[in-house]
């Protein structure tokens, strides 16, 4: 990704009729976002008086933060490579058999790779959401709001995430492949709705009038 293009830019590329950046860059870039709010509550809960006993854990946290986030943003550039990677393979000739053969081979090697993509953004996930979890029981808790939205990104980011492996996985014609593929990450992802879910519901009944 390139950081030093414009906001407006960013928004207008993905907003083209290029293919890329798609849902799948989108959705890493949610886990972007969902890590920076949280270096936010770091940053609102580093030398506070009140919070003077968690600051070597949030120290912590705010190292995982930035690591995770420089993650997604290379996962944000894996995405879009990938898929263009599987376009490049489906411009293969296809006149004879053999290239027939090799072109089918590079389709599907393209597509496994391509799906391996958003695995990992799955994953990555699940080690982000750890820490915005307990950043949002020790954090700053004026920025509860804060750390919450965080919470429901990295959501929304695992979810657009599965969305991608389950559309390239349908492509796949190594059948008991792709299903272990989508089994794997749906695994992953529930553990991610659940502890999100329970997490947000927390957040929400501490900002009850």
């Amino acid at each position: 990704m390139d950081l030093n293009k414009s906001l407006q830019s960013f928004i207008d590329e993905i907003a083209s009729s290029s293919p890329t950046p798609g849902g799948g860059s989108v959705s890493a870039f949610c886990g972007v976002l969902g890590c920076s709010l949280g270096l936010m509550v770091c940053a609102l809960t580093i030398g506070k008086k009140k919070y003077e006993n968690v600051q070597e854990e949030i120290l912590s946290i705010k190292n995982n933060l930035e690591s995770y986030k420089n993650s997604f943003l290379e996962l944000y550039d894996s995405d879009s490579k990938a898929f263009d990677e599987v376009m490049d393979a489906f411009k293969l000739p296809k006149e004879t058999e053999e290239q027939k053969r090799l072109r089918t081979e590079t389709i599907e090697k393209a597509t496994v790779k391509a799906t391996e993509v958003p695995i990992k953004v799955i994953e990555t996930c699940k080690n982000v959401l750890k820490d915005l979890v307990r950043l949002s029981e020790i954090g700053n808790q004026n920025s509860l709001s804060d750390a919450g939205v965080a919470i429901q990104l990295i959501k929304t980011c695992a979810e657009g995430a599965m969305l991608n492996v389950m559309i390239n996985t349908k492509s796949l014609n190594d059948r008991d492949r792709a299903m272990n593929l989508v089994l794997n990450a749906a695994q992953i992802l529930t553990e991610i709705d659940k502890i999100s879910d329970e997490a947000l519901n927390s957040i929400k009944k501490k900002l009850e009038l």
